[in-house]
């Protein structure tokens, strides 16, 4: 490897690699993105794909043609709206976790009657303060407790009274964390639900390889966008240099796994400064991003029992591509109400 030229053409013998701070919109980005690129292999968190510029683009990921999770959800919740409000109950406190636009859960606002409270929780407080907005004017007499958060860390709920809590969770985020770390997540929730609280959870399921590729890789090319707007990110936040033309996105199913694996794959051999630290990169050396599993019936009903969570209903779509569950805490959890 030939250092020199690598250096020299990205700046002059001599000169200061860029300057960061640390002032990142999530605490801790830095130091787990500094982690990520130091380890083998490379891998980033996918919460922070979500700044504001990639909410936006992850919204228009929803709309591109491949994309059928959250169509095929969302046909879901509409078709079971009456069954789904009879597993809400009256005088709950939904919370929205990972509320995004607010589009999914406003279905669901339009049909529960006498609900206490409503608590969008989401990591990009641009998008949490529209989307709380937006639902304030458009349900005047609900209380609206938003809460920015990174909701697979330390949180904690408003107090909104007493009644039961239900989580939402939709749009298949489960699937970004291994089984294991799915079941840690089911638990914790669990706890914070208490004894006889709920979960309504979006689950992707296992499917024929082509039509999953094809879903992270859509022609108009959103995706790669997306995926790619996190190295602007760690450009301005962490200091860093990485020339966006010197990557491609790249997404994969694993078969053995069941998961899709997200990808910024190094087209050159290059040297890169981030966080005041140079990083090699060889051509063909990627970056992880995101992992999606995807599951069958019987292996999330498994995983749901496991994380102290009973199975109260759970709906699919006549092609098998997405199913939505109506989860209740266990009788024997422990609530702690955080």
């Amino acid at each position: 490897m030939n250092v020199e030229v690598m250096v020299e053409g990205r700046r002059a013998p001599g000169e200061e690699p860029p300057k960061w701070t640390d002032d990142a919109e999530v605490d801790g980005f830095v130091d787990d993105v500094m982690r990520g690129l130091r380890c083998r292999p490379r891998e980033i968190p996918c919460k922070y794909l979500y700044d504001q510029r990639g909410s936006e683009l992850f919204n228009a990921i929803c709309e591109v043609e491949e994309y059928y999770p959250t169509r095929t959800e969302m046909a879901l919740i509409a078709a079971q709206l009456d069954a789904i409000a009879d597993f809400v109950g009256p005088g709950a406190t939904l919370v929205d976790l990972g509320a995004g636009n607010g589009e999914k859960t406003g279905m669901l606002l339009d049909r529960l009657e006498g609900l206490r409270a409503w608590v969008p929780v989401d990591i990009s407080p641009v998008e949490l303060r529209r989307c709380a907005r937006r639902m304030k004017r458009r349900f005047p007499k609900l209380t609206v407790a938003p809460v920015c958060a990174d909701y697979t860390g330390e949180w904690q709920l408003p107090a909104t009274g007493p009644g039961r809590r239900v989580f939402a969770f939709p749009g298949s985020t489960i699937g970004n964390f291994s089984p294991e770390e799915a079941r840690w997540f089911l638990r914790s929730l669990a706890e914070k639900a208490g004894p006889g609280g709920g979960l309504l959870v979006g689950v992707d399921l296992h499917k024929d390889r082509r039509i999953l590729e094809a879903a992270y890789n859509d022609a108009a090319g959103v995706t790669a966008e997306f995926n790619k707007n996190l190295l602007r990110r760690i450009n301005r936040e962490c200091g860093a240099d990485f020339r966006l033309e010197s990557f491609v996105h790249q997404a994969v199913y694993d078969e053995e796994e069941r998961r899709i694996e997200m990808r910024l794959r190094s087209t050159e051999e290059q040297a890169l400064w981030c966080g005041g630290e140079q990083f090699w990169f060889d051509p063909g050396e990627f970056i992880v991003t995101e992992h999606s599993y995807k599951y069958t019936i019987e292996a999330f009903a498994a995983l749901a029992e496991d994380a102290m969570w009973r199975v109260r209903g759970v709906w699919t779509d006549r092609r098998q591509y997405f199913s939505v569950w109506a989860l209740e805490a266990a009788p024997e959890v422990t609530g702690t109400g955080r």
